[in-house]
């Protein structure tokens, strides 16, 4: 019924001259004699004919609509398939949205040649960088001086921004690899628990954690930049007590990881994994990026996971869901 009164509307002006000029020869008949009943049918035919038309430009109508209908996601790519023009006034038209589709064509064009070219750019630097930065930390290693554990963190910290950057880059190519194969969730888990050991040591924090004897199907470098990312967190919030790791049930690939620091405010739960946001910890913590749990998300996402948080004055937990659903497979 409204696509009937929209196609009504769309022609409004010309039902208007029709039904005008028909009132106006049937006041002149009836004006100079002529018999009603001859009137009459001539109305009944004029009726007939003008309905016939009407309906065959209905269906047009309602044929074009369904297709344009159907292009509205094609049309970003392709104008092949837009209908026939009608009247000079369509044709026009057309010719106006190809000029805006080669328009948009060549910016498109131009737009990703810049970002490929600086996504190149900083990938390569990203990677050179890392080599001053293995050299720093074997300078540290055979230092000795008072200051070295934090000189040590600090350069950890160093390297983990440029790990971030390098997904952040890679995580909407979909040419980047992706291995997916069964793994044990114990191997990742200690790779990520070695690397953070100094700082539990350093923090004088208790580390709740037991084999876990759970395979998992995933690509273990994605998984093990999510892991450590979130283990980085939990250390970076968390004062005093304890970071456990452990699974929701026994031989499910359901992680937890949960610790006994400041918490998440309630307003900022539902947020915490869009790009960017930091919420009232990272406003406290000036150094806060808020990207990181949303690589998180999207790796998850990628992998075919689920992560999810919960919070309250007693700490965070952060739960990563394992079990095999939807899982990207491409390379």
């Amino acid at each position: 019924m409204i696509f009937f009164a929209n196609f009504l509307y769309s022609r409004r002006r010309i039902i208007a001259v029709i039904l005008i000029v028909t009132a106006v020869f049937t006041l002149f008949m009836l004006l100079y004699g002529v018999p009603r009943s001859a009137v009459f049918y001539a109305l009944i035919i004029c009726a007939v004919v003008t309905g016939a038309a009407a309906l065959g430009d209905f269906i047009r109508y309602r044929r074009k609509c369904r297709v344009l209908s159907q292009l509205e996601n094609e049309i970003l790519l392709t104008l092949e398939h837009l209908p026939e023009p009608d009247t000079e006034s369509e044709s026009v038209y057309q010719d106006l949205l190809e000029t805006l589709f080669i328009e948009k064509s060549s910016l498109q064009t131009a737009a990703d040649s810049r970002y490929d070219n600086a996504s190149e750019y900083f990938a390569m630097w990203a990677h050179q960088i890392k080599t001053p930065i293995t050299a720093m930390s074997l300078v540290l290693q055979s230092s000795d001086f008072p200051e070295k554990e934090e000189f040590a963190e600090y350069l950890r910290r160093i390297e983990q921004y440029v790990e971030m950057a390098l997904y952040y880059i890679h995580l909407d190519n979909d040419e980047s690899d992706l291995v997916i194969k069964t793994h044990s969730l114990d191997g990742i888990i200690k790779q990520a628990l070695r690397k953070f050991s100094k700082q539990f040591i350093r923090r004088k924090l208790k580390l709740v954690y037991e084999e876990l004897d759970v395979n998992v199907l995933t690509d273990e470098k994605l998984l093990l930049f999510v892991i450590e990312q979130l283990i980085s967190n939990s250390l970076k919030y968390t004062k005093h007590g304890s970071i456990e790791i452990t699974l929701e049930a026994p031989n499910e690939p359901v992680l937890l990881i949960r610790d006994t620091g400041i918490g998440i405010a309630l307003e900022d739960l539902p947020r915490i994994f869009e790009r960017g946001f930091t919420g009232q910890n990272g406003r406290s913590d000036k150094k806060a990026t808020g990207i990181g749990l949303y690589l998180c998300r999207r790796i998850c996402e990628r992998l075919g996971h689920t992560i999810t948080a919960r919070s309250d004055e007693n700490g965070t937990e952060m739960r990563i869901d394992m079990r095999p659903k939807g899982v990207d497979t491409r390379e």
